[in-house]
């Protein structure tokens, strides 16, 4: 396993998941309030998209990309957003079918992915346009609905990051089909 900055950025997004959820389990007695947990787990959660930015930057600029930090990245993705919606459904603050949806889509495309690959064809299923407005649509809702304010200078981050989470949703169930196709083209 190589280790360069990108790989340690990758393994940071690991490590906060266990801070992340720990915040909201914490004794009572231990916080100062709910909105500050709110505030630090919508940080936390924005600062593990920009790592996820910032390694693949990296990692293609210095030419340290590598087989295992095209496997982990990913993984340490899905780990947190699937996590982050958990415990949004927990919290009450989304849908548990947009969840449903969301990790549904990440599973069946990462198994999709690995089978493409074990036949030498994985960029017949490489990230589409599709995948990125669904992942920006999807990272936008959770950092919202995270921060879980009702009323911000006016706006209802819940009432706005459940329109992105619906949005995501759909846009997951697109790019599914359109890898799927993609896929389809490969064994016909």
């Amino acid at each position: 396993m190589p280790w360069n900055i990108p790989i340690l950025l990758t393994w940071s997004r690991i490590l906060m998941i266990p801070l992340f959820t720990a915040l909201f389990y914490l004794p009572a007695s231990w916080r100062v309030g709910i909105q500050t947990v709110n505030t630090c787990a919508a940080a936390l959660f924005v600062l593990a998209a920009v790592t996820d930015w910032f390694d693949g930057y990296l990692a293609r600029k210095w030419k340290q990309t590598s087989d295992f930090g095209a496997f982990l990245d990913p993984v340490a993705d899905k780990l947190m957003v699937a996590v982050a919606l958990i415990l949004l459904i927990r919290l009450d603050r989304t849908w548990a079918i947009c969840a449903i949806i969301i990790i549904g889509r990440e599973i069946t495309i990462s198994a999709l992915r690995e089978w493409m690959a074990q036949m030498g064809k994985r960029n017949s299923v490489a990230v589409a346009t599709v995948g990125k407005f669904k992942t920006a649509a999807q990272m936008a809702a959770i950092m919202l609905l995270l921060a879980g304010m009702n009323d911000y200078h006016g706006l209802n981050f819940i009432f706005i990051g459940n329109i992105l989470m619906t949005l995501a949703a759909v846009l997951t169930i697109w790019s599914m089909f359109y890898y799927l196709k993609m896929a389809w083209r490969e064994f016909k």
